[in-house]
Formats: structure tokens, C-alpha cells, sequence
């Protein structure tokens, strides 16, 4: 395997408050639009999105975009004319998450695989842990269990602790586990990272967990705490649900969704047994892993969270 740098590259959800740049494009990609003579600005606003590649600045210089035109007839509507509306502007932040998430869906092949995990070990494991989780003022969630769980999958799954070459044709695997978080907050989802989970026990991830989502809600998060992650754990237990199909965050491969735990009946034998049962959803890049490998890997995963006792060793 051919070693190379750290070839970090900002994902979907870096900008945070400031915008640290608008367009996202390879260094290619920018030299040729300069050759061509195209305004990258002007041609992301066309296509209603801020990624740009090689095939866009093609398709410019040929004609413009039927894609573009195309697209934009569908909200080219006066909805005045069905009755009353009201206007808000989307913030700079929002028109930015919503341009990235737009192109990400566009260019990825995702699939999404579901399944559940028994976590009735971990809720009692965190139950005889409250006087201690007390004394060290840390909240100790299900949370920090996934993040540990998921660290020690990427080391023994190394193609989803993996990204795709700009061209497509290379797979860089990564020798280090940093797992984002993602954070819902009033001015729109951010995504910080926690570096090098691997190296860290569950009371260090969950105090970071903690500590990045007050930050979060009060945009505390620094630029260099974005991007670079591994894979991201969008989280929505808090909030209800039962599956949703979490959108990869490229240069990712892979993303991890978590929704509330619900108490179900599994069977031991021929007696019905009540278990704390939290539904997963992973989506993944076809490009980079198949079907077989992503199942393989949440039987692992469901495995590990059944049994917390593997992650302390």
C-alpha cells in the first residue's frame, strides 16, 4: 500500500459561522477553469450547488447546463397565485449545508443498511457507573458506547476508514480514527470531530461528546475541530424515529445513524424476552463497499454493543 500525506480535505458541513470557502473544487479542477476562462462562482450558482468538477466545467463550455435548466423549472414557481405565503431567507450557513448535502446525494451511490442492536449491557453497565459518572461530573450516554464501538470497527474494517481520489481511481486509507459528531443546532446541523477515539478511553469520549455539542450550540467550534473524520455518527434518539437514511459526508465513505432505543420482544427459545433494541442505520458509498462488506460489519458492530465488556479490552 502506497503511503502518502495527509490529504485532508474540508467536508459538507466545515463552514462554521465564517465561511472558510465557498467553492469546493480540486486544484485541477481550478487550474482548468482558469484555462477555459469560466467564473466557478457563477457556474456553482447555476447549478444550484458549491462542489465542482472536472465534468461540470465540460459540460459548461459545450452549453448551458439542461441540467441546470431543468432543475431550476421545478422551483421556478409563483406560489402567490394559490394563495397567501410568507418569505424567510435561508442563513449563509443553511445555503451552503444545502448546496453540499445536495451534491453529495448527487454524486454518491449510497445504500442504506438497517438493523438493531441489544444494548440492555451497556444500559445496565451505565447504571452501575452513575455514582462514578456523579463523582466525575460526566454524563456517560449511549453515545460514547457507539463512538468506542465504531473507533475499533475502522481497524478492523479498514475500507470504511477510507476516501476516494478525486479522479475516482485511488482509495486512501487513513491510519488514524477520528469520528464526527453530528449536532443539531438552532442556526443548522454542524458536524465536529473527535480525533483520535482509538487512543481514548470512554470517559475522555464522553466528556468531548459533551463538551463538543455545548460548544455547538453556541458556535464555539473552532475551524480546526471540522472535517478530516473518519466517518460521522449522526445521532436522533433524542428526538424519536424509528430508520432514516443518513446522507454520506464525502470525502467520507461511510455514515452511522442512531435512532431511539425502543423495547422489543426477542425470543430464547420458546420465551419472549424484552430488550432495549436501538435501530441503525448505515449508509455507504457502493463505490467502496459492497453489500456483503456493510453487513458484515453492523453484525460486528451489533455484536460489540451487545457485549460492551470487548471494548475495555
Amino acid at each position: 500500500m502506497k503511503a502518502c500525506s495527509n490529504l485532508w480535505k474540508p467536508n459538507i458541513f466545515q463552514q462554521v459561522g465564517d465561511v472558510m470557502s465557498d467553492i469546493i473544487a480540486s486544484p485541477s479542477v481550478r487550474r482548468l477553469a482558469g484555462q477555459k476562462g469560466l467564473d466557478l462562482d457563477q457556474l456553482a450558482d447555476d447549478l444550484g450547488r458549491q462542489t465542482i468538477a472536472r465534468e461540470d466545467l465540460d459540460a459548461s463550455t459545450k452549453h448551458a447546463s439542461p441540467r441546470t435548466e431543468q432543475g431550476r423549472q421545478y422551483w421556478e414557481v409563483d406560489h402567490t397565485q394559490y394563495g397567501l405565503v410568507t418569505e424567510e431567507p435561508l442563513s449563509r450557513f443553511a445555503q451552503l449545508t444545502a448546496h453540499n448535502l445536495a451534491a453529495a446525494q448527487a454524486f454518491i451511490p449510497a445504500v442504506t443498511h438497517h438493523d438493531q442492536a441489544d444494548i440492555s449491557a451497556i444500559e445496565a453497565f451505565r447504571a452501575s457507573l452513575k455514582p462514578e459518572a456523579a463523582a466525575r461530573g460526566i454524563k456517560l450516554t449511549t453515545l460514547a458506547f457507539h463512538v468506542k464501538t465504531l473507533a475499533r470497527l475502522l481497524h478492523t474494517f479498514p475500507r470504511f476508514n477510507a476516501s476516494l481520489s478525486v479522479n475516482g481511481e485511488t482509495l486512501i486509507f487513513k491510519n488514524y480514527v477520528h469520528i464526527a459528531i453530528a449536532v443539531d443546532t438552532e442556526f443548522g446541523l454542524m458536524v465536529p470531530v473527535i480525533r483520535d477515539v482509538d487512543r481514548k478511553g470512554l470517559w475522555q469520549i464522553a466528556a468531548e461528546i459533551s463538551d463538543i455539542a455545548k460548544r455547538a450550540q453556541n458556535r464555539k467550534i473552532r475551524p480546526d475541530e471540522m472535517g478530516g473524520a473518519s466517518m460521522t455518527i449522526t445521532n436522533l434518539g433524542g428526538i424519536g424515529g424509528t430508520a432514516f437514511t443518513p446522507i454520506v459526508n464525502p470525502p467520507e465513505v461511510a455514515i452511522l445513524g442512531i435512532t431511539r432505543t425502543q423495547i422489543a420482544t426477542v425470543w430464547n427459545g420458546s420465551i419472549p424476552v424484552p430488550k432495549p433494541m436501538a435501530p441503525l442505520d448505515l449508509s455507504y458509498d457502493h463505490r467502496v463497499i459492497n453489500g456483503a462488506e456493510a453487513a458484515r460489519f453492523m453484525v460486528e458492530l451489533t455484536r460489540l454493543i451487545a457485549d460492551p465488556r470487548r471494548l475495555l479490552t
